[in-house]
């Protein structure tokens, strides 16, 4: 089984895992540039683009598990698609920008964000809702997506040691979370509403300087898998179930291997692989990193970096030199 290995690279393994740092990176220095200029496809298509480049030119056999759709739907990052010059063959969940509406309007929390794992090691998602429910790993033994709201927050507060008015629940500002909302409320947590980037939520429920301690709701099926990849590097509690908005979407999951859409999706349901990287960029300020900034012919990134294999979560800065090139004199 290829390996994965936490940089520098060994013989065993040619792939610096700083290599996936710069993909999360050349994303969204380039979506970046389209911060609340309203341009959400723009912004979305100039990550795409250079994600698809930095991926192509690392060692790697890599193939798309969760990316920008489907071959018909999608030119660059298809799901499916080949990517890499050679090498470990791995599978690839990226989501180039996470939260596009976030860069459109300059809101927070959007990040360019992948998981990579070997072959197989990642769920292959339809594009569906899932119901979701994620925590950090002190509590990830005690809560569960069939228990009740008020349960659930009562026990990740106790396994806190903490009164459950000092639990923050992350949750996607939608009219579907209403009642969801309401119990919330009704239990005695704190809330945190946001417009998009559910992603950024769950894995702040594992980063105890966020201040998160629960996201939960239903969002996106890809977005479930690449958060499972990155609280399983973490050691917290991550569980899902298909919420199909269709029949048709129910009939397309049922083709793809979903026979039972009421299943319980864990852990090692949507992330399997014992050696996954996880890595994420922010592209604005958020919860877990911050957003690129420019000073002069400089960009400073900040990137998070997590290698299941030995938990160690990375915080990286980065200053690149943009530097045009100089004009030419003339002979």
């Amino acid at each position: 089984m290829a390996t994965i290995v936490p940089h520098p690279p060994t013989r065993r393994s040619p792939v610096d895992t700083l290599d996936f740092v710069r993909v999360t990176e050349a994303a969204a220095l380039a979506a970046s540039r389209w911060m609340g200029r309203g341009e959400r496809n723009i912004a979305d298509g100039a990550a795409v683009e250079e994600m698809r480049d930095a991926l192509n030119e690392m060692d790697i056999a890599g193939r798309i598990v969760i990316g920008e759709g489907e071959r018909d739907e999608a030119p660059m990052l298809f799901i499916g698609e080949e990517l890499g010059g050679g090498g470990f063959a791995v599978d690839i969940a990226v989501d180039p920008v996470e939260g596009t509406n976030l860069v459109a309007n300059g809101l927070p929390n959007s990040i360019a964000v992948m998981a990579i794992a070997e072959r197989g090691g990642l769920l292959h998602a339809p594009d569906s809702y899932m119901q979701k429910l994620a925590v950090g790993p002190k509590a990830a033994a005690y809560v569960h997506i069939d228990a009740s709201v008020k349960d659930n927050l009562e026990a990740v507060a106790n396994a806190l040691e903490r009164p459950i008015n000092d639990v923050t629940v992350v949750i996607l500002d939608r009219e579907r979370h209403a009642d969801l909302i309401r119990e919330c409320r009704e239990a005695g947590a704190r809330i945190k509403l946001i417009s998009d980037g559910d992603v950024d939520a769950a894995i702040a429920t594992c980063i105890e300087s966020t201040g998160i301690q629960v996201s939960m709701g239903t969002g996106g099926a890809p977005e479930g898998v690449l958060a499972a990849a990155a609280l399983k590097c973490l050691g917290g509690g991550f569980m899902g179930r298909l919420q199909p908005r269709s029949a048709e979407e129910g009939e397309r999951a049922k083709a793809m291997g979903f026979g039972d859409l009421n299943r319980i999706l864990t852990l090692d349901d949507l992330a399997s692989g014992d050696n996954i990287v996880f890595v994420a960029t922010g592209i604005t300020d958020g919860d877990l990193v911050r957003g690129v900034r420019f000073t002069g012919n400089q960009a400073r990134t900040h990137s998070i970096l997590i290698h299941s294999s030995t938990g160690t979560v990375r915080f990286i800065e980065s200053v690149h030199r943009l530097g045009a090139r100089p004009n030419r004199r003339r002979a």
